[in-house]
């Protein structure tokens, strides 16, 4: 094994920061698995991070990637429940205080000090990363490493739909954004039973809202949306909007749209201020929910959803490609070509 490899590293918030750089190959300790990353796909947030358009912390440098499945290869003196060999993905919380009482309560995922993979410490944009043992998930057999490597992004989308979200069948929804996470959030919303489904976009998502139609919703521009809903079902509004986009203005749409009693989502990101009034959300009593990142029964729901084909990700998924090809590939996720790019760090 060699001392060094291939590793997509963001060393610096300045946009495009990222660069591939020869990194050491990590050692584990007594509760860690020496994992080989077969698959990791391509995260917004990742592209975030190229761009230099966070709104979170990150320890520069470091290696970029937390969705990933791959095989194990080594594990610690202390592990119990893997082995060599095992066919695995991983849950993102790379740092947790196991003490804290959101983890004692199954909701290491809101832990404030909790640190992700890709931003907090070391990710799997590389050949082989380090993993604690609690992370790991087994994958079935029949389970290809591509489709594995979404069960973060889809586990995301399960929990802002369906554990954080209230619809039923024959709901109207609105998923705002078209990108990965929106797009799995409308399967969820689909698997859920709403009966109205829409995903809006910019004409620059038009790729993207294509994909939304082949996935069962109507796909619609920004501006098309509130004269949808004043023409559409009893025009007071929509029982469930689900906010994935990485722009705070967003919110403004989603308060327009919602009938009331109704509920936001929000899911995606946005580090700019918002600059509107939320007083709607008072007037209509709106139910607005965040949802943040999963725990270990939705990722043990996922898999099996995924494996089954309940999940169905072939639309989703546009690209498998070498590390090396890293850059074109994060070019065209950020134009919006791609739903979904996944690298092969290991050939």
């Amino acid at each position: 094994m060699s001392a060094t490899m291939p590793g997509i590293v963001n060393y610096a918030l300045k946009p495009h920061s990222v660069e591939l750089r020869e990194v050491p190959v990590p050692e584990i300790g007594g509760k860690d698995v020496l994992f080989r990353v077969e698959a990791a796909s391509i995260c917004g947030s990742d592209l975030h991070q190229w761009t230099g358009t966070i709104s979170w912390t990150v320890n520069y440098p470091c290696i970029l990637g937390h969705e990933f499945a791959g095989t194990i290869v080594q594990t610690g003196k202390e592990v119990k429940g893997f082995r060599e060999g095992d066919r695995v993905v991983s849950e993102t919380a790379a740092v947790i205080d196991e003490q804290s009482p959101y983890a004692r309560r199954g909701l290491y995922n809101l832990d404030p000090n909790r640190l992700g993979f890709g931003y907090g410490g070391n990710g799997a944009m590389t050949q082989l990363v380090k993993v604690p043992e609690r992370c790991l998930h087994r994958i079935p057999e029949g389970l290809s490493f591509e489709k594995a490597a979404l069960t973060e992004p889809c586990s995301v989308a399960y929990n802002a739909v369906c554990m954080n979200g209230h619809i039923r069948p024959g709901d109207s929804v609105l998923i705002i954004g078209p990108g990965p996470i929106g797009l799995l959030c409308a399967i969820m919303a689909k698997l859920s039973g709403a009966g109205t489904l829409l995903v809006c976009g910019l004409e620059a998502d038009k790729i993207r809202l294509n994909v939304a139609e082949k996935l069962g919703a109507k796909p619609l521009l920004v501006d098309e949306v509130l004269p949808f809903v004043k023409e559409h079902g009893d025009r007071f509004g929509l029982d469930a909007v689900i906010d994935a986009t990485g722009a705070s203005a967003s919110l403004q749409l989603a308060m327009n749209a919602i009938r009331p009693a109704g509920q936001i989502i929000k899911v995606g990101w946005g580090p700019q201020p918002l600059g509107f009034n939320i007083d709607p959300i008072v007037q209509k009593a709106v139910t607005l929910q965040g949802s943040f990142s999963h725990n270990w029964p939705i990722w043990e729901r996922v898999i099996h959803m995924i494996a089954s084909g309940q999940i169905d990700l072939d639309l989703v998924i546009n690209r498998v490609a070498p590390l090396d090809e890293w850059h074109d590939c994060f070019e065209r996720m950020h134009a919006g070509e791609y739903v979904k790019a996944i690298l092969k760090p290991n050939g």
